[in-house]
């Protein structure tokens, strides 16, 4: 019996993990710095700052911002988390518990940086930030 419970719930996890990566390509850096309609904008490089909301383990929608804008993460869930670009190199906060936040510079580079949280593979690659002049 409970080896049936095992089953069920790794089956659940990679429903979850394919629905939460959706389609989109996997190529992380491009220079094509066109938002998504569902863009929150933010202004930065000007003392603004942007914010991503980790919950329900989930990044939110992208998120726009200008060159060397501050963009604060925080995470709402109970097991810890970070954002990573899926480059390795752009950005990267350290491990956050609950309600815990940090802060990363977003690339002077324009264009749409793919994140993910490192700690849980349902999160790879769907988190976006796109960087506009």
């Amino acid at each position: 019996m409970m080896r049936l419970v095992r089953i069920a719930v790794a089956a659940l996890i990679a429903a979850l993990a394919v629905a939460a990566c959706g389609g989109g390509d996997s190529s992380g850096t491009t220079n094509t710095p066109s938002a998504p309609s569902s863009a929150t904008t933010a202004s930065g490089g000007g003392g603004g700052e942007a914010s991503i909301t980790i919950e329900n383990f989930q990044f939110g929608s992208a998120l726009t911002v200008k060159p060397g804008a501050t963009v604060k993460v925080t995470n709402k869930d109970g097991a810890a988390h970070n954002v990573t670009s899926d480059d390795g190199t752009s950005f990267k906060t350290p491990d956050l518990g609950k309600d815990e936040s940090a802060s990363f510079t977003a690339p002077n580079a324009p264009g749409n940086y793919k994140f993910s949280c490192t700690l849980h593979a349902s999160m790879s690659g769907i988190g976006m930030l796109v960087v506009q002049p």
